[in-house]
């Protein structure tokens, strides 16, 4: 930590490295997208994977999971047979939403200039 009290990326033992390792993800960014859209209502886990091509159901549980864990996606459990399990952003993560989309808008905006350069560049 900085005398300011902010965090060091510099500074292998910073916690801002985790959690911008934690944030930084594809399913992340997905997952924070889906619940936004949502908000404030709630989305259940199977219509978060049918809205998240690609995500195995692990990969999906173990993203909500460290979301939860961090404050930024609130779970709420009905306790039926079997269970139903319902998250939503909280105000933290909806805090999140707009650093990820301008970097979800950057990245479809480059993503072309930035394949070009991938095919001219050596090795």
């Amino acid at each position: 930590m900085t005398p300011s009290g902010r965090g060091d990326l510099f500074d292998p033992k910073c916690p801002t490295r985790r959690l911008l390792d934690r944030i930084g993800t594809k399913w992340t960014s997905m997952a924070v997208k889906v619940l936004a859209e949502a908000g404030p209502a709630e989305v259940r886990f199977a219509e978060l994977q049918r809205r998240m091509p690609g995500v195995s159901q692990k990969m999906l549980s173990v993203t909500l999971q460290s979301l939860t864990r961090d404050g930024l996606v609130a779970r709420r459990v009905e306790p039926t047979v079997p269970p139903k399990v319902h998250y939503r952003l909280t105000d933290l993560g909806r805090s999140l939403e707009v650093p990820l989309a301008a970097l979800r808008n950057w990245a479809e905006q480059n993503m072309a200039a930035i394949d070009r350069a991938r095919d001219v560049s050596p090795g």
